[in-house]
């Protein structure tokens, strides 16, 4: 097929954010005209507010390393990473005047820290390979003729001339920024097999007594570790919030908490809260004669624990466990909290569920409505923090892309 064949119909790409952008490029960079639609104002709203405390755009590891991030659907995003691996990535941001650095944590930021510029850059280059922008279009669907429907500040339109659609319309997660996940009993509809959103990279309830809410919400807990079961120690930082615990430690772990909470109605997380000190150690120190001091300055003289890890401890073991020397030492080294649910997902950073990889062929088209092909959030995959999720999304809009410009030639 010649490329004036493939422009004789535009593409429908629905969604704003990285992966709908990105497939717009790879579509419009070989000649085909792409009508682009988002349900906000302006596209990239949660792409901006990802990057508002610095854009952690991908990782610098191992490429080995980072896919293992993506857990059981490894198998499904491996290609699709692959073909647009972390550095190519970067090379592409070059492409558009970005450069970038990577941090001590192996994450990679764009040099200013700010997705601002790097949308800026991006949209200029799409308007110049000729994308058109549709904003405030909501889409509802398809109406009885297979046309795509769209909510309209001037009421409702219908889209029919398209020759194939590409939908980007991300999870649950921040729903105030346009992907509210409403298009999931859409697709369920029409007969496409699809799993409910869930929470992921989340925060989690736990049964704060109200005194120690009321005293310790917002306390952070530096340098500490944490394990659930089947997953390695992790170390980090998280918060104590009013309803529970939360931060990036915590989201590490989020989808074994979640699973584990499904499966057995609640989960617990076991802190280390002297990740750095053998039990021994600990034990030593407890033990260690006190004399007149009273506990609590025995354990910040002699183990340098106060604030909210001495609370926390008081929390949870009550007097007669802070007064056991043994269970306090275990207790220092492996605390459990007991979760007994995840956060709502509109609270979440990002959303696990969505459309199944089974309901997709290699291309990423939906098998029960050819022609419609899907990218980013909205398949059924998660990934921790850490510049995972976007790596994927951008990854899976690529591949959207090339699915229809070889879904157009095979027609």
């Amino acid at each position: 097929m010649t490329e004036s064949h493939l422009n004789t119909l535009p593409v429908a790409v629905i969604g704003g954010g990285p992966a709908g952008l990105m497939a717009a490029e790879v579509l419009t960079q070989q000649g085909v005209n792409v009508e682009l639609y988002d349900a906000m104002p302006s596209v990239g709203r949660k792409f901006l507010m990802a990057g508002k405390g610095g854009m952690n755009i991908t990782h610098a590891e191992p490429l080995e390393n980072l896919l293992s991030r993506y857990g059981s659907r490894r198998g499904q995003l491996e290609p699709l990473v692959r073909a647009f691996s972390p550095q190519t990535l970067r090379e592409w941001m070059l492409s558009l005047g970005i450069e970038s650095f990577t941090g001590s944590s192996g994450r990679v930021f764009p040099t200013g820290m700010k997705a601002a510029p790097l949308l800026r850059a991006w949209l200029h280059r799409l308007r110049e390979l000729g994308v058109r922008f549709h904003v405030r279009h909501r889409w509802l669907g398809w109406n009885a003729e297979g046309a795509l429907r769209f909510d309209t500040p001037h009421g409702e339109i219908g889209v029919s001339k398209h020759s194939a659609v590409v939908l980007a319309l991300g999870g649950g997660s921040w729903p105030q920024l346009g992907s509210n996940g409403a298009w999931l009993p859409m697709l369920a509809q029409r007969g496409v097999a699809v799993a409910s959103l869930r929470p992921a990279n989340c925060g989690f309830e736990v049964a704060w007594s109200p005194y120690f809410r009321s005293h310790y919400a917002g306390e952070p807990l530096k340098s500490v570790a944490a394990l659930c079961a089947g997953v390695a120690a992790q170390r980090g930082e998280c918060v104590i919030t009013e309803h529970g615990i939360e931060g990036g430690l915590i989201y590490a772990l989020s989808a074994a908490l979640r699973d584990e909470i499904e499966r057995a109605g609640h989960a617990t997380l076991q802190l280390d809260l002297l990740p750095d000190w053998t039990l021994q150690r600990v034990l030593d120190e407890v033990a260690h004669p006190r004399g007149s001091r009273s506990l609590s300055s025995h354990l910040q003289s002699r183990l340098g624990l106060k604030g909210a890890k001495a609370n926390l401890l008081r929390e949870v073991l009550g007097v007669d466990g802070m007064n056991d020397p043994v269970r306090l030492a275990e207790a220092i080294k492996a605390l459990p909290l007991k979760l007994v649910a995840p956060r709502p997902l509109d609270e979440a950073i990002s959303s696990a569920g969505g459309v199944a990889f089974d309901a997709l062929d290699e291309n990423l088209m939906l098998r029960e409505l050819p022609g419609v092909f899907c990218a980013g959030e909205m398949l059924d995959w998660e990934a921790p923090t850490g510049g995972y999720l976007l790596t994927g999304c951008f990854a899976s809009g690529r591949a959207a892309g090339q699915g229809v410009l070889d879904w157009l030639k095979g027609k």
